[in-house]
């Protein structure tokens, strides 16, 4: 019997300072990383988890201090905080990017706009 986790998606960050001036607090802010943690001299390690709403990935930080990484129950997967805003608005309708990209690619509809405000309109044969 297979035990399966939702750990098996996970990767991984490292981010070494260790022998580096590291980031300044303004330059670790701007890219979504806790200062204290990517200094002078500082490792950081955190594991990441791939969104399958959106296809990104997302670190989870160690100095995360919010309520748990959002899941959707449907996928029974993580997603980032963005997709986890989005399900949350009314109208949403559940699509994972690898549908997204199915229908996309399947030559009878176009899809545009963004995953926030995605448009799948069926082709017209003329």
């Amino acid at each position: 019997m297979t035990i399966f986790s939702k750990k098996i998606h996970d990767g991984e960050l490292f981010v070494d300072h260790k022998n580096s001036p590291g980031l300044t607090p303004e330059q670790a802010i701007k890219f979504g990383y806790p200062p204290e943690l990517v200094g002078e001299g500082k490792q950081m390690y955190a594991p990441t988890v791939g969104c399958k709403h959106c296809g990104g990935s997302a670190y989870l930080s160690p100095m995360r201090t919010r309520e748990q990484r959002p899941w959707c129950s449907i996928c029974d997967v993580y997603i980032c905080d963005g997709c986890d805003y989005l399900r949350k608005q009314p109208g949403y309708i559940h699509h994972t990017f690898a549908e997204i990209a199915e229908i996309a690619l399947g030559g009878r509809f176009t899809v545009s706009g963004t995953m926030s405000n995605l448009t799948i309109t069926p082709k017209t044969e003329i």
